[in-house]
């Protein structure tokens, strides 16, 4: 497959979980990719470039706090420089500090808030003028079915996703006339770093499974392909959309 041949793509929070997984799945469909975390991922970050490197794509770690305007700017005209441009963005980046609302301190609310919502701004706001010199481009925001339906302990982080989704559908109005497109791509529960911390218990587990039409829990790969298409040509004439992929949780 090669339908991002001679194109580049910006993962953000790409060092293990669904990040890595797409930038992987993305590499094999012939994209070229900036990866981006945070410093202290580093390790992790540059053995995810050295396996784009073995899948005969280019690759470039970038370290930057997606939720600091100056790392995200300096990210992104690093990426430019060193491979040309940026043609679709995969915004990835995520944290979860679970806690109910009573008793949920205001600065992790903040860092989810800062994270999850104000990151995926930032990073879309300094990619825009490239894009637009570009005339073209293909912006996938990762939410969440929690920014949809949410779950007891993670009220910063269901909104922190709704406010993804409702940041993309206006995306999607203003960026069409000039050939941007932006979605939205909703995992469901996934079998990432992240999502053991509701997951470690056998029990939570098998009753998370039971939930889902398929019966089971997702793996960081069963994402990769609806971001890759929303990435791609084939979603040239889909924008605004938000799409669950999550076994069959949530069926709206």
């Amino acid at each position: 497959m090669t339908v991002g041949k001679g194109r580049v793509a910006l993962v953000t929070g790409a060092s293990r979980g669904i990040g890595r997984a797409i930038a992987l799945g993305l590499a094999e469909r012939g994209f070229d990719l900036a990866l981006n975390d945070i410093p202290r991922q580093a390790k992790a970050l540059d053995e995810a470039a050295a396996a784009v490197h073995a899948l005969g794509r280019r690759a470039v770690a970038l370290h930057a706090d997606v939720s600091q305007k100056i790392e995200v700017e300096a990210m992104v005209e690093k990426a430019v420089a060193e491979l040309g441009g940026i043609h679709a963005v995969v915004n990835n980046a995520g944290i979860l500090i679970a806690a109910s609302v009573e008793t949920l301190a205001e600065t992790h609310w903040d860092s989810v808030m800062d994270v999850n919502a104000k990151g995926t701004f930032l990073v879309i706001q300094a990619v825009l003028p490239v894009m637009k010199r570009q005339a073209y481009g293909r912006i996938c925001n990762i939410a969440s079915i929690g920014g949809k339906h949410g779950a007891p302990q993670q009220a910063h982080y269901s909104a922190s996703k709704a406010a993804v989704m409702g940041f993309t559908r206006v995306l999607a109005q203003e960026l069409g006339p000039i050939g941007i497109t932006a979605n939205c791509v909703c995992p469901g529960i996934i079998l990432t770093d992240m999502g053991r911390v509701n997951l470690d218990d056998p029990a939570i587990r098998n009753a998370w499974a039971a939930k889902t039409a398929m019966a089971r829990i997702g793996d960081p790969e069963d994402v990769v392909g609806p971001v890759a298409f929303f990435c791609s040509d084939d979603s040239a004439f889909v924008t605004g959309q938000t799409l669950n992929v999550d076994g069959g949780i949530v069926f709206s």
